[in-house]
C-alpha cells in the first residue's frame, strides 16, 4: 500500500522522537517537519534526508500529499492548531493532554467526528508492552477484581512554564487506567492537594484520590522536587497484585499471587470474620522490549486505513480532562472530593 503522508508539527522535545519513529514506520512516509524556528528544523533532520523543513504551518496543510499530521508543540497550542488540521480534512496524533480545557477538547473530538478524520492522542505508556501486559492480566480476571492502585511518578524533573506538575505528568497515569480498568469500572469522584514549596508560581507536587464505581480507590502521586525517580505503579486485586516498576529493567513486572483473604467466622458468630494472608509464587513476565511509540505509529496508521477510532481515541483525551479539570477544581477548594456525573469510558 502507499504509506500515509504525514508532517510532524513541533521540533522540540518530543518532536524529533516522533521524526524518528515516523521514519522507521513503512505504512507513514514523512513529508514536512514544521516549527517557528526552520533551523531547529533543519538540524533535527540533518543533512541527508528527503522530509522537508519549514516554518509555515499553513504551506504542510495546503500540501495534498499530507494526510496526517502528529502535533508535538506546547498544549496551549493545541486547539488552533489540530482544529486547523481537521478543517483542512487531515487526520490528527496529539501529544497529551488533547487541549488545556475540556470544553476546548470536547470541541475538537466533535469537530472529528463530523470529518470523518481520526483524532488521537499519543498516550505513549499505554502502547507499551508493559501496560499491554497488565491491561491483559485485569481484563482477563486473572487479578481479580481490583481493589486499590497506587501509583508514584516522582523525580528531579523540568519545571515547565505552561502547565504545572498535575497537567505534566498526570495524564501519563490517569490514562494507563483508563486503558486498564475493566470495562464498566470508572472513576466517579476525585480529590487532590497540592503545593509549590519553591514558589514556582504553579503546584510542582500533587497527589490525587480517585473514587471507582467499584468502590476501589485509586491514588496518584506526582512531583518535580524528588532528588531520585520512581515509576511504580501497585495494582491490587482480590487473586492477585501488580508491580510495575518501570526504572527497573530486570523486574519491570511482577505479579504477587500473595495478598488477605476474609471469610465469614460461621454461623454463630455472625458479625465475626477470619482474615488469612495468602502467601504463593511471584511471577515475572517475559515482555519484549520494543520502543512504545513505534506502537503509537503503527496504530494511528492502521486506523486511518481502517477508518476505525484508534485505542487512545479523542474521547480517552476528553475522559483524561474530565479527571484533571476536577482535580483542579478539588485543589481549589482545599481538597474537596468532587463528583464526576458527566465521565464515560
Amino acid at each position: 500500500m502507499t504509506p500515509i503522508g504525514l508532517a510532524v508539527i513541533g521540533a522540540g522535545y518530543w518532536g524529533p522522537n516522533l521524526v524518528r519513529n515516523a521514519m522507521a514506520t513503512p505504512e507513514l512516509r514523512l513529508e514536512w517537519l514544521c516549527d517557528l524556528d526552520e533551523a531547529r528544523a533543519r538540524a533535527v533532520l540533518g543533512r541527508y534526508t528527503t522530509v522537508r523543513p519549514t516554518a509555515s504551518y499553513e504551506r504542510v496543510l495546503e500540501d495534498p500529499a499530507v494526510a496526517a499530521v502528529a502535533v508535538a508543540t506546547p498544549a496551549r497550542t493545541h486547539f488552533e492548531l489540530v482544529r486547523a488540521a481537521l478543517d483542512a480534512g487531515k487526520h490528527v496524533l496529539v501529544e497529551k493532554p488533547l487541549t488545556p480545557t475540556l470544553a476546548e477538547g470536547a470541541k475538537l473530538v466533535a469537530l472529528a467526528e463530523e470529518r470523518g478524520r481520526v483524532l488521537m492522542l499519543d498516550h505513549t505508556f499505554c502502547y507499551t508492552p508493559v501496560v499491554e501486559r497488565i491491561r491483559e492480566l485485569i481484563r482477563s480476571g486473572e487479578v481479580g477484581d481490583v481493589q486499590f492502585v497506587d501509583s508514584v511518578r516522582i523525580n528531579l524533573g523540568l519545571v515547565q512554564q505552561d502547565v504545572d506538575v498535575l497537567w505534566d505528568l498526570a495524564p501519563h497515569d490517569l490514562s494507563i487506567l483508563d486503558y486498564v480498568l475493566p470495562p464498566g469500572v470508572v472513576p466517579v469522584a476525585v480529590a487532590a492537594h497540592a503545593s509549590d514549596p519553591i514558589g514556582a508560581g504553579r503546584p510542582c507536587l500533587a497527589y490525587l484520590t480517585l473514587w471507582l464505581s467499584s468502590g476501589a480507590i485509586a491514588h496518584v502521586h506526582v512531583n518535580w522536587l524528588s532528588p531520585t525517580k520512581i515509576r511504580t505503579t501497585v495494582i491490587g486485586g482480590s487473586r492477585r497484585t501488580i508491580v510495575w516498576d518501570d526504572v527497573n529493567p530486570a523486574q519491570r513486572l511482577a505479579v504477587y499471587d500473595r495478598g488477605v483473604d476474609l471469610s465469614a467466622a460461621g454461623e454463630d458468630e455472625r458479625h465475626a470474620a477470619l482474615i488469612s494472608y495468602r502467601t504463593g509464587d511471584v511471577v515475572v513476565p517475559a515482555l519484549p522490549e520494543r520502543e512504545a511509540l513505534r506502537g503509537v505509529m503503527g496504530e494511528f496508521a492502521a486506523a486511518i486505513r481502517e477508518g476505525r477510532a484508534p485505542r487512545t481515541d479523542g474521547r480517552s483525551g476528553l475522559r483524561v480532562l474530565a479527571l484533571l479539570e476536577a482535580a483542579q477544581e478539588s485543589i481549589r477548594s482545599d481538597g474537596r472530593r468532587i463528583d464526576l456525573g458527566g465521565y464515560t469510558r
